[in-house]
């Protein structure tokens, strides 16, 4: 071996090739040529896998959009509060909620307004304790109530209690009374308003249906919205776990939410016995006669279900459901408290859809421990589930059916199916007495839901029988059309005549 110089030629066939140090221009078109054949193979991998599977690609991106969604939702960071609203506070609103879960968020929002109306500070509402559920949880148990508080702040003051000063301890007895029903704001202002220059602190002891549904201003009608779909948010343990229910039932499809009301206090309150034995009719009537508040108390069982007035049973809702096209793949989710008969009365509906999941199959037993005994949390679940589902469908038009009804239509009118009660009742009777053919019975039962499946429609007002007119919150309509042509939305064969 030789060496002049490091300019001079290295003669050793044995010696290994010098490195040559690449240059950066040289890594970046190594690179730039690895991307195009690597996004070349991903094309081509597509497109002979379309060509196998033409709906395997499709199906995995949906089901991908779909958790990404439901995650965006999770950490979607909310907008800035806007700056506290300064006004003249002319008195303290107590609010105690009566009902279930449903039945007083529908009464926050009514009694946030009524307080907006008014100029008053609302103190956080009190829940219901006493009903048939028993449920010790206080609002902050439930909602996010620093959320509530700051989210309205633009709009009314809301305050945890009420100060010292006016309490019972310092001599200061607060006005107790029930608002009279479906009030409208001219009640308020004429009737309530007064009553604080007397006294400073009024409890209303029930909530329930105490603000019209229609009658009252829009920007009132708004805001009612803007309590219900923005400033009553659950708990971050609410929240947690019902995206985990909704995620598992989204990553293995569609899915339908089924509210089964076929529950033992409906069942009671109701008077509705049809598919009991004769024990189970009367343990529902002792049940009926227990509570006082529950008025009726002799209730002829098939009149109340001819006229559309009972929840379907589930033997009912498996004929339904096979009618209206679901099939035996159909993923359900049954978002209700304990069937009652249990597992007895769910055979047929299983029978027909073997997918069929409550909270209770999907979480694991230490995941809803913290929720036993406390039946509304429970509710926040299965409302967040129906709210989210692909198809929800309930078997009765209790609170909770209407709250989600109005829910999915502000998140651009989600498919519900609201069921013809009392159309199907005849129906199933005469195809079980084989009057009606299985396909004629099918093509009833479609015909009947054409214009029940959630779309845009007003809502109908009755004059002087506000209990029969359609409730705001199962459609707030001047919540729904923001920038869009409501009757360009709705259609000609969609819209309700308002009477």
């Amino acid at each position: 071996m030789e060496v002049r110089s490091e300019n001079v030629q290295v003669r050793c066939d044995k010696l290994p090739a010098p490195v040559i140090p690449r240059t950066r221009l040289q890594v970046w078109f190594i690179r730039v040529c690895s991307s195009i054949v690597l996004w070349t193979c991903l094309v081509q991998l597509a497109a002979v896998g379309e060509l196998w599977h033409p709906h395997l690609l499709a199906g995995i991106t949906n089901r991908m959009t779909q958790v990404a969604q439901l995650r965006a939702e999770q950490v979607q960071s909310p907008p800035p509060f806007l700056p506290a609203r300064k006004y003249k506070s002319n008195g303290y609103l107590r609010v105690s909620c009566n009902g279930g879960l449903n039945q007083m968020r529908a009464a926050i929002c009514d009694m946030v307004t009524v307080a907006r109306l008014l100029n008053l500070t609302l103190v956080v509402p009190e829940l219901d304790k006493m009903s048939f559920w028993a449920d010790p949880s206080n609002f902050e148990d439930i909602f996010d109530v620093r959320h509530f508080i700051n989210s309205l702040r633009d709009e009314v003051r809301i305050i945890k209690r009420v100060p010292k000063r006016f309490n019972r301890k310092h001599g200061l007895i607060p006005l107790e009374m029930p608002p009279v029903s479906w009030s409208n704001e001219k009640y308020y202002l004429q009737q309530i308003l007064p009553l604080f220059g007397k006294y400073k602190v009024l409890h209303f002891n029930k909530t329930d249906a105490r603000l019209a549904n229609n009658g009252i201003p829009p920007d009132l009608q708004k805001l009612r919205c803007r309590v219900n779909f923005q400033a009553l948010k659950f708990t971050p343990q609410i929240e947690t776990l019902g995206y985990k229910l909704v995620r598992m039932l989204q990553e293995k499809g569609p899915f339908v939410a089924l509210h089964l009301r076929y529950e033992m206090d409906m069942l009671a309150f109701s008077g509705c016995t049809h598919g009991c034995t004769k024990e189970e009719a009367e343990d529902l009537k002792r049940m009926r006669y227990a509570y006082p508040w529950w008025r009726e108390k002799e209730i002829v069982s098939e009149a109340r279900r001819s006229q559309g007035l009972c929840p379907l049973t589930p033997e009912e809702i498996a004929l339904v459901l096979q009618a209206l096209g679901f099939g035996k793949d159909t993923q359900i989710y049954i978002a209700a408290g304990e069937i009652y008969g249990s597992e007895r009365r769910l055979v047929a509906l299983r029978a027909a859809f073997p997918w069929i999941v409550k909270k209770e199959m999907l979480l694991a037993p230490e995941e809803l421990q913290q929720f036993h005994n406390h039946s509304s949390q429970m509710a926040a679940l299965d409302f967040m589930v129906s709210v989210a589902s692909s198809t929800f469908i309930p078997t009765y038009d209790g609170n909770m059916a209407k709250v989600v009804e109005g829910h999915r239509r502000y998140l651009g009118f989600k498919k519900t199916i609201l069921l013809d009660r009392k159309r199907l009742v005849d129906l199933l009777d005469m195809h079980r007495n084989r009057t009606l053919s299985w396909t004629e019975f099918v093509v009833a039962v479609r015909l009947a839901h054409e214009k029940r499946m959630g779309q845009p429609m007003w809502r109908k007002v009755i004059i002087d029988k506000p209990k029969e007119e359609d409730y705001f919150y199962a459609n707030p309509q001047e919540c729904l059309c923001e920038g869009t042509n409501c009757d360009d939305l709705r259609g000609p064969g969609n819209s309700s005549r308002i009477r």
